[in-house]
């Protein structure tokens, strides 16, 4: 074939092409054609590999458009970023991934390259930046890790045996990339280190007890939109509403319990029932005292609306209060007393007011001990004197027994000599006044040392400055136990770490499936799940008494623990982790299955159902999600919106720019009618800097418009039926759940590696960076072999180099060397 008609050839081919798949021409660069047209006449029947993208060139004409020195779009540019050495960019790098893994860049609107150009684009810098981290890993570094309030509360039942409340002593945790276990925001501030000396001396006195305790008051308080016809979790059957709590009593003595009722709006005790209702209260589910309830009581009387019993002799140690209303007749009530400025009965009990008809507890009080008769043997004290002096000559070596070993429990390591003869100096102080007052104080030294509030994790003397090493055995007990169970590590894994076996991976692995069996995992949901898809914000919706009447405590709660025990459920059966979207099936009591419409559930017991229909599987329809991510008076599709971006694809939008007006400014009417959300929508996205990033929640938010602000389904919104259709970011239309759902099914890589991350960052607790992204695909990848199953991406995250390895920090040079 002649020269001549071999160009002809290659011409037809490649116009052929392009009338096939125009794109595909755009790949090609000039000199590549021009190769191809002059290629010896053998190539053509031989099969010759597609020249290799020009990948710099792609970033050149698709991203740097806005991504440029100039413009910054983003906080970032990407003006002389060449994927072919990705590697020295590293963090550039990664934020090219994450948006090229979402499918978020470029941005709706802007052009695009042909077929998977964008995906092979991702593949090349993956490959580079991972290639060159697996030759030299950076794990990162924290100093220490301080015991935040759950943490702390978990300690102190594992060491003590006692169930306190950290919140009485403790600040607020910060919050950090979604957890509030993240170091670098734990400075020990001066209010968080006098908590931890107040919990000291209080926990201590309590552990021990106090035969010389004089009266004080704990109150116990009830939500006022708990009802009153569900029975408190603890209290005894045959009663309703009420308060149950564990409490701890500090000696023998004589308490007197006190119930305050809410008053109604005139001053006098609220609910219609009053003439009939008792109160029982209960110590360990028996009662020792029935109050009298007056529908007269007022808050001008001399006791006001407050009830007490007589003095009542409890020993000491922890016991189960109740008080609770005898439950004297059965069916359906209003019992709200949610306030709101209107309601139907304002004839009847004023403004101000929900409706109700019965009385409301308001708080408990335990105010004691008086008349103090000692102190008897509690699970504390059996856990605390393992030994007892029978002579004076005794007491310091069953002292030093006692001490040495809950210091060791406590500091999650075997003693130095040096922390045996510190703790014994206290012991000296406090046994002036006797051996059990010796112990308290020494025990009180070991609740407020250093070594058991701050997990910290000190390289060894050897390494290098700047370069990684393995942490110790030790360490890595306490990060897997902290990982997986919120608590210090137990005997079995402290045994492993002074034996130096847990850094063997298959012993860790035998290890991390023990621990996922044990119910301590359940930690994993409440504490893991929990925070990553901030269940924490429930409580900070209130949603309107007037339009949603019957949302109340209860149902709250109900909602919290559906989602809990949803995610307790795929770690216990180990199910894939994109069930998290698929599942057809939750967990609910009768209060939820009421408000889902879905029969056949009765009782305050959570039973697994199956959903009815497609509306409402995985997160997506749970009305925890849906309510926290609403207004108290309206659905708010950008909220939604935002959650999905940020928690399941972890890709945030950027914060809104200054002076934009909101969505609630964005009012008007339209035919004498209040505007629907989607009509406010549209006028607020008319501002082309609110469009910009509007374009990306939107219609993800739009999809979950049919469930309204607590999530029950709905189809018209303001007498108008709902239109929620959309289109994604990527093009997808979307018109409701069931549409989101598969749209997000399709960018599996995005989900999993967000869920990949925000594991290893809760298990590390530290945020994970951007040179820890490699680390995070590898887990993912080791996940696929499992089918992305739960137990592959946790004991994915034990094994991983993050979790094992630490970098050595640079020291600082010594200012006199300066030169």
């Amino acid at each position: 074939m002649t020269k001549l008609a071999l160009t002809t050839t290659a011409v037809l081919l490649l116009w052929v092409g392009l009338a096939a798949e125009p794109p595909t021409f755009e790949r090609l660069t000039t000199s590549a054609i021009h190769t191809t047209i002059t290629a010896p006449s053998t190539a053509i029947n031989d099969p010759v590999a597609p020249p290799a993208p020009d990948y710099a060139q792609i970033v050149q004409r698709y991203c740097v458009v806005c991504h440029n020195d100039a413009m910054l779009t983003g906080q970032l540019t990407l003006q002389g970023f060449d994927p072919a050495r990705a590697e020295q960019k590293p963090e550039i790098a990664e934020k090219v991934i994450r948006k090229l893994t979402a499918g978020m860049m470029p941005p709706p609107g802007m052009p695009r390259p042909a077929g998977d150009t964008l995906l092979q684009l991702r593949k090349e810098i993956e490959t580079r930046v991972d290639r060159a981290w697996a030759s030299n890993p950076n794990p990162g570094h924290r100093t220490f890790q301080r015991l935040n309030r759950p943490e702390y509360e978990s300690a102190i039942r594992d060491l003590l045996g006692l169930e306190v409340s950290a919140g009485d002593y403790l600040p607020l945790d910060t919050k950090s990339a979604n957890f509030d276990n993240i170091a670098d925001v734990q400075m020990p501030s001066a209010m968080a280190l006098e908590g931890y000396l107040r919990a000291a001396d209080h926990i201590s006195r309590l552990a021990v007890g106090d035969p010389h305790a004089t009266a004080t008051s704990v109150t116990y308080a009830v939500p006022k939109t708990a009802s009153q016809m569900v029975r408190a979790e603890g209290a005894p059957l045959g009663t309703r509403g009420g308060v149950s709590a564990i409490h701890n009593f500090v000696a023998d003595g004589e308490y007197v319990f006190e119930v305050m009722l809410h008053p109604g709006p005139t001053g006098f005790l609220f609910g219609l029932t009053a003439d009939m209702e008792q109160l029982e209260v209960s110590l360990d589910g028996e009662r020792v005292a029935v109050l009298d309830i007056d529908r007269w009581m007022s808050e001008e009387d001399p006791d006001g609306l407050r009830l007490k019993t007589k003095p009542i002799h409890v020993r000491a140690g922890p016991h189960r209060v109740a008080a609770a209303f005898i439950k004297k007749f059965e069916g359906l009530v209003d019992d709200l007393i949610t306030p709101i400025d209107h309601t139907l009965a304002d004839s009847q009990i004023g403004d101000g007011y929900g409706v109700t008809t019965l009385p409301h507890l308001r708080d408990l009080a335990i105010v004691g001990p008086s008349v103090v008769t000692g102190v008897s043997e509690t699970p504390s004290r059996r856990r605390i004197f393992s030994c007892r002096p029978l002579a004076p000559t005794e007491e310091q070596a069953c002292a030093r027994e006692i001490i040495g070993r809950l210091a060791a429990q406590a500091y999650r390591r075997p003693l130095s000599d040096e922390d045996v003869t510190a703790l014994m100096a206290f012991y000296d102080v406090g046994a002036e006044q006797g051996f059990e007052s010796g112990i308290r104080m020494a025990l009180q030294a070991i609740v407020a040392s250093p070594h058991f509030i701050f997990r910290i994790e000190e390289a060894p003397s050897n390494a290098d400055a700047g370069k990684a090493y393995r942490i110790a055995d030790l360490d890595l007990a306490s990060r897997l136990s902290f990982f997986l169970w919120g608590t210090p590590p137990d005997d079995e894994l402290i045994d492993l770490a002074r034996r130096s076996k847990l850094q063997n991976e298959r012993t860790l692995e035998q290890q991390v499936r023990r621990m996922l069996a044990d119910s301590r995992s359940d930690a994993l949901a409440s504490r893991f799940a929990g925070q990553w898809l901030r269940l924490q914000d429930l409580e900070k919706v209130h949603p309107d008494a007037l339009s949603y009447p019957y949302y109340d405590r209860n149902l709250a709660i109900a909602m919290e623990r559906e989602t809990e025990l949803f995610f307790t459920h795929l770690v216990r059966e180990d199910r894939p982790v994109l069930e998290l979207l698929t599942a057809d099936y939750t967990f609910i009591n009768d209060r939820l299955a009421r408000h889902y419409g879905i029969s056949g559930v009765a009782g305050s017991d959570f039973q697994r159902v199956t959903y009815p229909d497609d509306t409402r599987r995985g997160l997506l329809g749970h009305a925890s999600v849906l309510t926290l991510t609403s207004h108290a008076d309206r659905t708010s599709p950008v909220l939604r919106g935002k959650w999905v971006m940020e928690v399941l694809l972890g890709t945030p939008p950027p914060p809104p720019p200054p002076n934009v007006p909101t969505l609630d400014q964005t009012e008007g009417s339209k035919d004498g009618r209040f505007l629907t959300t989607r009509e406010r929508m549209e006028l607020h996205r008319r501002n082309p800097i609110c469009s910009s990033c509007h374009q990306f929640m939107d219609p993800i938010g739009l999809a979950l418009d049919n469930f309204e602000v607590t999530g029950a389904w709905r189809i018209k919104e303001n007498g108008m039926p709902l239109d929620t259709r959309g289109q994604l970011y990527d093009g997808t239309p979307v018109t409701n759940p069931k549409d989101l759902r598969e749209a997000l099914l399709r960018k599996p890589d995005a989900l999993m590696r967000n869920f990949a991350a925000n594991m290893l960052a809760y298990s590390l607790g530290r945020r994970v960076e951007y040179f820890d992204m490699p680390a995070v695909r590898k887990i993912v990848r080791d996940a696929a072999g499992s089918d992305y199953r739960l137990s592959a991406f946790i004991v994915g995250v034990a094994k991983s180099t993050p979790f094992h390895m630490a970098k050595a920090e640079a020291v600082a040079a010594d200012a006199g060397d300066a030169r």
